[in-house]
């Protein structure tokens, strides 16, 4: 009796509402209660698969630049120096046209210059090869065709070809988002695709931007989104999974790395509200320290003692932790594009709005502070003691990495800078864009010291340009 009465009370309250509002409240409920699409992580554990793990047989040179923020993920050139001061007619090499847009960085593995693109008007996503020495375009590989995600779920400052390529000397690896999912593709160093695997499936929020990263035999995966985040490893050779696990349903942007912190390899990433380490031979989770925000795009950086990673959205911190976990300073401040650089026993950043932060990496302790100028996206490579990252406008400050900040050069080429720099011996590359608007083209520029073909186009009727526009996204992407 007492059922019927709330019931017949319950029909006059909703009676009572305007049909209009109702259908507002109705669509409200089904936005807060969560009716995005989920697709339930597809667990796989290393025991399950049966993939043996390989010791590392990397063909690689000590000057090769052959991943995202280099050899060990951490923006530091373990060998070479380059030239600090460069313009259009000095000390400018080659430049070369790349069709399409991305925000992936260039890579350099022997004479060879590899980076992904996107053309979008052809649907089209592929890698490129171009020559060191010359920068002539010498291959073009199709990865996909169609299947771009829906331009509402791409951030305006994104592309579809946000990550950067990883290659252990042998093979090329790219993850790409397309047809709602996240695919690993191999390739041989001609071009020739040798494996393709769906990874999983993907929710788009605002567009995919993790590279991958090489472990002995495994290329690591991660793909945090609302409808199903994951972490999943391939074997390098055949592309099948030896593991996948689930990371919960939180959008977030931050690349992986690995670590050798502990005494132990750590496979680390920031994002969904903490700090996670995993076994990267097998996927176990180790330690997970909540911190920082749901959302992140920096990849972490250690000191081989300590762990430093900072973000994000919608909150702020800049964090350091212990091996295991333990936090051990933090502060407010935000860096959320741009990944961190360790510079001997100081921790370094260059944030979004262009202020350059030194902090003592024990202690926290802020030991200078500079503004920079413009807005940035891309992050700070070290060479040689020298910091150098290039700006949203097109500007790349140089300035020495010490106890106080010393300026040593502001160099200007093209109208923005999306990626960050790559490092290969005497040689500097940087992905920059030229014009804007719909005029806006993408080029490879080569930086040499003294170079002998000053200004030399590697691919047609190019030219730099010297505008004032630009903005974009790193290897990630802001919501």
């Amino acid at each position: 009796m007492r059922a019927s009465f709330l019931l017949w009370n319950m029909r006059r309250l909703f009676s009572a509402i305007p049909r209009s509002v109702f259908l507002f409240f109705a669509f409200a409920l089904l936005i807060g209660t969560g009716c995005s699409k989920r697709n339930p992580v597809e667990s796989v554990s290393a025991s399950e698969s049966g993939i043996e793990i390989r010791g590392s047989d990397w063909l690689l040179d000590s000057s090769d630049w052959n991943a995202w923020r280099g050899r060990n993920q951490d923006g530091v050139a373990v060998a070479g120096s380059v030239a600090t001061t460069w313009g259009e007619l000095s000390n400018l090499k080659w430049r070369a046209d790349i069709p399409g847009r991305g925000h992936g960085s260039p890579i350099v593995v022997g004479n060879s210059v590899f980076l992904a693109t996107a053309e979008e008007g052809k649907q089209v996503q592929s890698v490129v090869c171009l020559d060191r020495e010359s920068g002539s375009q010498r291959w073009q590989t199709v990865i996909h065709r169609e299947g771009f995600p829906a331009k509402n779920s791409v951030h305006q400052k994104a592309t579809n070809a946000n990550g950067t390529i990883a290659c252990d000397g042998k093979r090329l690896y790219i993850t790409m988002l397309n047809a709602d999912a996240i695919t690993a593709t191999a390739l041989d160093l001609d071009g020739e695709v040798l494996w393709q695997r769906e990874v999983g499936k993907f929710v788009s929020k605002f567009g995919y931007a993790p590279s991958p990263v090489i472990y002995k035999s495994l290329v690591i995966v991660a793909a945090d989104n609302k409808g199903g985040g994951y972490l999943a490893a391939l074997d390098t050779e055949t592309g099948q999974v030896a593991y996948r696990v689930s990371r919960g349903n939180g959008d977030s942007y931050s690349s992986p790395t690995v670590v050798p912190v502990g005494g132990r390899d750590q496979l680390l990433i920031s994002g969904n509200d903490a700090v996670a380490s995993y076994d990267p031979a097998s996927g176990e989770l180790l330690w997970r320290t909540q911190c920082i925000a749901e959302a992140t795009c920096g990849t972490i950086v250690s000191d081989g003692e300590r762990i430093f990673a900072s973000g994000g959205y919608p909150e702020s911190e800049t964090i350091c932790l212990s091996a295991d976990g333990e936090r051990l300073w933090s502060n407010k401040s935000k860096t959320y594009e741009p990944s961190l650089l360790v510079v001997g026993d100081r921790l370094l950043t260059v944030n979004d709005k262009g202020v350059a932060i030194c902090w003592d990496g024990a202690s926290g302790e802020e030991l200078w502070k500079e503004r920079l100028g413009g807005n940035f996206s891309a992050s700070p490579v070290l060479v040689n003691g020298t910091v150098i990252v290039p700006n949203l406008s097109g500007d790349t400050f140089v300035f020495e990495a010490g106890s106080k900040y010393v300026p040593v050069a502001k160099n200007r080429l093209g109208n923005d800078c999306y990626a960050s720099p790559a490092v290969s011996g005497d040689h500097l590359f940087l992905r920059i864009g030229v014009g804007s608007g719909g005029d806006r083209r993408e080029q490879v520029v080569c930086i040499s010291a003294e170079s002998e073909n000053v200004g030399k186009e590697g691919n047609g009727d190019s030219a730099v340009g010297n505008g004032d526009s630009g903005v974009g996204s790193g290897d990630a992407e802001l919501p």
